[in-house]
């Protein structure tokens, strides 16, 4: 396998090139003295602690996994190791709030780093993706006390936190739960129940870990209405911090999954366990939705990780790979064939992953930094505009990006034909790990229709409005006195102003189909967000291609590889990819009758 390398050139230009992220940070109090200098020397301390200690255990710990005996669990040879120097290190709590030790970085950042760490090593990854999520929560809806306890460890990665929700009758529908929770004279909770599916519910990283269940309590409302938070330690918190016996929670066993099996994937127990509600009661859905969007998030980036480091291996392999002659004539002939790459077929490939990759991680960095600018910026009227662009598109960003990394997974393996399905190799196991990022956090399906049914049918199409005003605004922007190239962009500029036009000619006709048949939304969703990735993704690309004509007119020929580079990747994009919005359209447009003819009884 080869080694693999922090994208942190094209991490850069996006950043700094595409969305001018200094001057953002520059204008938001709370990120005020970050400056490009800084995020590049974080960003490439990131990549050589990744490249050295994470990725050399990727293939190790899939090979191993986790080991289950007497409720305990270990996790692979050398985790341990390379997660108390990442908590050493101040990267447990690099987005966490300063006033509880956290380094307060913005999500532009951080998210990069999180690319870094699911393409090095996914399994491991999920540890600190968790308890970032966790810490998130903690900071938003806990009490100073609580906060005062749990977050400055959680930063420093003395403790884990994880997020609790499913149980073994109920995984979407949440609203199903059994787990109670029972008031005790104290204040706090006896939690009982059974949860599956806990991402490092257990394990040896740490010397406690910080649960975050769903539970009810003895008065809740039937189904969603009634669900509640609760903070549930694995060893129970003394007031000064230090920790007391055991609490309740046990781990029952170990999944036995596809992929990521350096990630504990644990059946807990609680068994009276003491915890801590969280929030308000009966409001813990709608409060852990902060962690779970952060997650979703966060798994979009598994799958864009992932796709990086398998076409990197790829690209390692077709260099070297000889199959054949090239379709004029032999490239190298003084060597018995020519590298595969001279074929056009594996170009296809290796230019839709590398499309898909760099679409992924454009699209990654603009969730994240509207996400920054709605929890930061001073205007109340772009935190507004931040947080509905942050709403409209979490979903897109959770299905869309894994829906891509899968395929970039699948492709880059077939690049190495028979050697791709050999374990040695290790694009097999890319694809293992990227297969239940489609999954969890929300299925795919999932977050479409919560696409179509909150973000477009229930608002009537706002967020959509206030999407295409965003885009129409950018489009509008003046070039602020560069000199480019405007007519190597007008293919970039009617893509965009296409796809808009269709997205939201396809989300008028939706809200109307909505209107008198309750399917159709169902039957359109996963089309629908098809299409919205696609049109984002068309307006990323033009935000790169712009970038990269401005970097050509500055640079010459310093930088003319990176950005002619970009601008051909992008121009495959519109040309190989984009003409699937066109299908998209006729098949959301064909209606739910088809799907919803056959007998239930005939499938």
């Amino acid at each position: 396998m080869a080694d693999y390398r922090a994208p942190l050139n094209d991490m850069r230009f996006i950043r700094d090139e595409v969305f001018n992220a200094e001057r953002e940070w520059q204008e938001m109090p709370a990120t005020a003295e970050l400056n490009a200098e800084l995020a590049d020397a974080v960003l490439e301390e990131a990549g050589r602690l990744v490249e050295a200690e994470l990725f050399p255990l990727n293939q190790s710990g899939d090979a191993e996994g986790c080991r289950f005996e007497g409720g305990e669990v270990t996790t692979p040879t050398g985790f341990r190791a390379a997660f108390q120097e990442l908590a050493g290190g101040g990267w447990c709590g690099l987005g966490g709030n300063l006033e509880h030790g956290g380094q307060g970085l913005p999500k532009l950042l951080t998210q990069a780093f999180d690319e870094m760490l699911y393409a090095s090593n996914a399994g491991f990854a999920l540890y600190l993706s968790l308890n970032n999520g966790a810490g998130l929560l903690l900071d938003a809806y806990a009490d100073e006390t609580t906060k005062a306890l749990y977050l400055p460890r959680l930063y420093a990665g003395e403790w884990l936190g994880t997020m609790c929700l499913t149980e073994p009758h109920c995984g979407t529908d949440l609203g199903l739960i059994r787990t109670r929770a029972v008031p005790e004279e104290n204040g706090r909770y006896a939690i009982t129940g059974s949860k599956i599916w806990i991402t490092g519910g257990e394990h040896d990283l740490t010397e406690n870990v910080a649960h975050l269940v769903l539970a009810k309590l003895p008065d809740a409302p039937a189904g969603a209405k009634g669900i509640s938070l609760f903070l549930v330690p694995k060893r129970q918190v003394l007031e000064n911090g230090s920790l007391g016996g055991a609490n309740g929670v046990v781990c029952g066993g170990l999944e036995h999954k596809m992929g990521i099996k350096g990630s504990a994937t644990c059946v807990m127990h609680f068994e009276a366990a003491e915890g801590i509600l969280i929030g308000e009661p009966h409001q813990g859905l709608a409060t852990m939705f902060t962690m779970m969007n952060y997650e979703r998030l966060s798994i979009g980036i598994q799958g864009l990780g992932l796709g990086d480091v398998a076409y990197q291996s790829a690209m390692a392999f077709a260099s070297e790979r000889r199959q054949s002659r090239a379709p004029g004539g032999a490239v190298e002939p003084d060597q018995a064939a020519d590298p595969i790459l001279v074929h056009p077929d594996v170009r296809r490939m290796a230019l839709n992953v590398r499309a898909w990759n760099e679409g992924g991680r454009l699209f990654a960095a603009f969730v994240a930094r509207e996400l920054d600018r709605a929890k930061h910026h001073p205007d109340a009227g772009m935190r507004e505009v931040a947080a509905d662009m942050v709403a409209l598109l979490t979903p897109v960003a959770k299905a869309f990006l894994t829906d891509r990394g899968f395929a970039a997974t699948v492709e880059s393996q077939q690049i190495y034909g028979g050697s791709g399905y050999c374990v040695e190799w290790g694009a097999e196991q890319f694809v293992r790990d990227a297969r239940i990022a489609m999954i969890y956090e929300g299925t795919n399906g999932i977050q479409a229709m919560d696409l179509v049914g909150r973000k477009l049918v229930r608002n009537q199409g706002a967020y959509v409005e206030r999407l295409a005003e965003q885009i129409c605004a950018d489009l509008d922007d003046s070039d602020d006195g560069h000199e480019i190239d405007a007519s190597a962009l007008r293919s970039f500029r009617e893509a965009v102003e296409r796809e808009l036009a269709r997205f939201e000619r396809v989300s008028e006709a939706l809200i109307e189909a909505a209107k008198a048949d309750p399917a159709a939304a169902g039957a359109a969703a996963h089309d629908y967000l098809q299409l919205l990735g696609y049109t984002v993704y068309s307006w990323m690309w033009w935000k790169a291609a712009r970038a990269a004509q401005r970097g050509l007119a500055r640079q010459g020929a310093a930088g003319e590889d990176f950005y002619r580079t970009k601008l051909i990747v992008g121009q495959h994009f519109l040309t190989r990819q984009l003409p699937q919005a066109e299908s998209l359209e006729r098949q959301i447009a064909a209606g739910p009758s088809g799907l919803m003819a056959l007998e239930a009884s005939h499938f």
